[in-house]
């Protein structure tokens, strides 16, 4: 194991998959006893200058500027662990740390997150090329992605995702009440006007039912108006959750219910496997695999609000079904404990150190860093 692992993600102030991840590892490699150098993709900005964050393309400039002056860090590391999503926010975060990795003649890690990826490196191909060539090695939490990523002839190794479920309380649901779930951010992809519009019918069926939704983005004042305009009442907004938090959210509601279009392998599915909601969702991404294609949970066609109601009653018809599927979801976290997830990363970490993968290395250009930022 390497003794120093900088990884280069989100922090917290982005509260999305990527940056519970990298605290998850952080944290769980810290108490195996390694040394975390965490360079944050969004720094805190200098109170004086917290105003340029209303500006949009200046604070844009400027967190790249703190960012890519906070790369020197990487010096101190044995490994740079890069964690990636797709578009522009891979330029703007993963390119700059492999570059300064390289030039530092560090072992770089790619690890790749988004469910965009196949529109990505299609479209972004002549692009990603010579910075792909250059990474030593790229994990992914999915199948669904590595089989992205062998289509335009790169090879990823599998990872999943790693969840603590000593932070969540499974128990049983019953009796199985209609009280909904959604944790996903308030994206267009991420369906949650579908699942508005599939609890309105719900409602029809289930006067008492309720959803809470919780989350936060650009969508918020388009869903509060959806509520409002279809007149739906027991609609909760309840914004943004901090991790700490979450246990009270899953604890409070009976069924979790997702319809992302693009997705990969949400964090949210399993937090409610690890609390025992049975989980209603559209097969994006690694989904359909997730959910044992319908054993660990139930799937509904992309933008199908009516599916989504129809699969929500079929649970609360058949509550021997909702135990079910709640037991075999369960039964998938043993996979992304961290015993588990351990082994892999340290193999990937042993594989990159490799004296072979060094003299790799010393065959690309490379200058001293710190005279370039």
């Amino acid at each position: 194991m390497p003794s120093a692992i900088a990884l280069v993600a989100p922090s917290l102030e982005i509260l999305g998959g990527q940056g519970i991840q990298a605290r998850a590892l952080a944290d769980a490699w810290r108490a195996d006893g390694s040394s975390i150098i965490f360079v944050p993709i969004n720094p805190r900005f200098p109170r004086f200058l917290q105003w340029l964050r209303g500006i949009r393309y200046l604070r844009t400039v400027f967190n790249e500027a703190l960012y890519i002056s906070r790369l020197r860090a990487l010096r101190a590391a044995d490994v740079v662990h890069v964690f990636s999503a797709s578009y522009w926010s891979f330029m703007l975060a993963p390119v700059p740390a492999i570059l300064a990795a390289k030039l530092l003649r560090k072992p770089v890690i790619l690890h790749y997150h988004s469910g965009e990826a196949a529109d990505h490196l299609a479209r972004w191909g002549w692009f990603l090329r010579p910075l792909l060539r250059l990474v030593d090695a790229i994990v992914v939490p999915s199948s669904y992605l590595q089989r992205v990523f062998a289509l335009h002839g790169y090879i990823a190794q599998v990872i999943p995702n790693v969840i603590d479920t000593s932070s969540f309380h499974y128990r049983e649901r019953a009796p199985l009440q209609a009280n909904l779930l959604s944790v996903r951010n308030l994206e267009p992809h991420y369906g949650v006007d579908a699942v508005i519009l599939g609890f309105a019918r719900l409602k029809e069926r289930f006067p008492e039912a309720t959803l809470i939704v919780a989350g936060y983005g650009s969508q918020e004042q388009k869903l509060r108006r959806l509520v409002t305009r279809i007149g739906v009442s027991g609609v909760r907004f309840v914004g943004r959750v901090e991790p700490e938090a979450l246990t009270a959210i899953y604890e409070a509601a009976d069924i979790f219910v997702n319809a992302s279009t693009i997705d990969n392998q949400p964090v949210s599915i399993l937090e409610a496997f690890a609390s025992g909601l049975p989980v209603v969702s559209t097969p994006a991404g690694d989904i359909a695999a997730m959910l044992c294609n319908g054993d660990a949970g139930l799937l509904i066609g992309p933008g199908d609000p009516s599916g989504l109601a129809s699969a929500v009653t079929r649970l609360l018809e058949e509550p021997g079904l909702a135990t079910r599927i709640a037991v075999r979801a369960r039964e998938q976290l043993q996979r992304h404990q961290w015993s588990c997830i351990r082994e892999q990363w340290s193999a990937v970490y042993a594989e990159v150190l490799t004296p072979a993968a060094a003299r790799r290395r010393d065959r690309s250009p490379a200058r001293t860093f710190a005279s370039h930022v």
